[in-house]
């Protein structure tokens, strides 16, 4: 196969910081498009993925799966793009498309497992595969989204995961006026939740360890913030709420928050963290509480999530950085210091 080559930052190691890599990139095959890659936002799974805190990274490993760029080239039976179309990639590249999910337009949840766009088995070139802290990306069409006209290109790029990950699970269990809703913790996928929930028409209830981030969560959209290491502000909202959506990736106690849900309420979980959250049986059993999981969406659902964002002027509130400061913001990030999302500006990488 032939391949062109792409600049990147990769981890060659869980303990090496982010460095400069040359990459290899497919050839545009007949349902291919090529995307000059222009804005790639930072994900906390990125970190996560990176640092193999999840124990499945295989290296090197080039992370970024919010990406917004211009199409440079398409295959010759391309029919949804064209060379210019302002496009986005997430967190998936393919699926089987075969499988009852894939063909129900949720490849995310493909029962072959989908192709992660980082650390997922490149299936045209073996090995990883490469994500967004790169220069450009080849991906079948069926994968690309379209950015709609009116939307700030770099504010649009953390739509592509932090976006999905919350309107998907927002809509999944309907979210809407009449009911009340909590969203766990102001990051970069929280304070999607917040300006989505609030969209949506629901009453929203922002749960938050830091005094700082009450201006900011009313500012997003909560009707109401808690300061959730206030047990006296947290009885009194317990069993009220129709449906909480927990967005913290750290260690955290999920009990306090199952204990504010109604009955037949959910506690839906999008948040990662590294080790396994002990749940009492009793706070799901008694009241008739149910506690999931979601994983971003379909591409159906991100592109309507796309669209949505533009009828509503929805983007992420981000910190815009040259790809050099990457490991800086890394660390930043994990002290919570920046609101809400970094976006790398790729033009600092093709400028070397």
């Amino acid at each position: 196969m032939t391949m062109t080559k792409a600049r990147s930052y990769a981890a060659q190691s869980a303990a090496s910081l982010l460095a400069p890599l040359a990459i290899d990139r497919r050839e545009p095959g007949a349902t291919d498009v090529e995307i000059e890659i222009l804005f790639c936002g930072v994900c906390h799974s990125d970190l996560h993925t990176a640092r193999n805190e999840w124990h499945n990274t295989v290296y090197p490993c080039v992370p970024g799966h919010e990406i917004v760029g211009r199409v440079t080239r398409v295959g010759d039976r391309v029919t949804k793009y064209k060379v210019g179309d302002l496009t986005a990639v997430g967190c998936m590249v393919d699926s089987c498309r075969t499988c009852a999910h894939c063909q129900a337009g949720l490849e995310q949840y493909c029962l072959a497992f989908p192709t992660f766009t980082y650390n997922g088995n490149d299936r045209f070139l073996g090995g990883p595969t490469f994500g967004g802290y790169s220069t450009s990306i080849v991906v079948d069409e069926a994968f690309v989204l379209r950015v709609p006209a009116g939307l700030d290109l770099a504010a649009t790029a953390p739509l592509l995961c932090a976006g999905i990950t919350t309107y998907s699970p927002l809509r999944h269990w309907k979210v809407g006026p009449n009911q009340k809703v909590g969203i766990v913790g102001l990051g970069g996928l929280g304070h999607m939740a917040v300006k989505f929930a609030r969209t949506f028409g629901a009453h929203v209830v922002l749960f938050t360890t830091s005094p700082g981030k009450v201006a900011d969560g009313l500012r997003l959209g909560a009707h109401e913030v808690v300061i959730s290491k206030d047990a006296d502000a947290m009885s009194r909202h317990a069993n009220s709420f129709d449906f909480i959506l927990d967005a913290v990736s750290a260690q955290h106690d999920l009990n306090a928050y199952l204990n504010l849900v109604k009955l037949d309420g959910t506690l839906t979980l999008v948040g990662a963290p590294e080790h396994p959250l002990p749940v009492s049986a009793f706070n799901v059993i008694l009241p008739r509480r149910n506690f999931a999981g979601s994983a971003i969406g379909g591409i159906a659902e991100t592109q309507e999530m796309l669209d949505f964002c533009a009828q509503h002027q929805i983007v992420s509130d981000i910190e815009l950085i040259p790809i050099q400061k990457i490991n800086e913001a890394w660390d930043r990030m994990l002290k919570q210091d920046v609101k809400y999302r970094f976006v790398i500006d790729m033009a600092s990488l093709k400028a070397g």
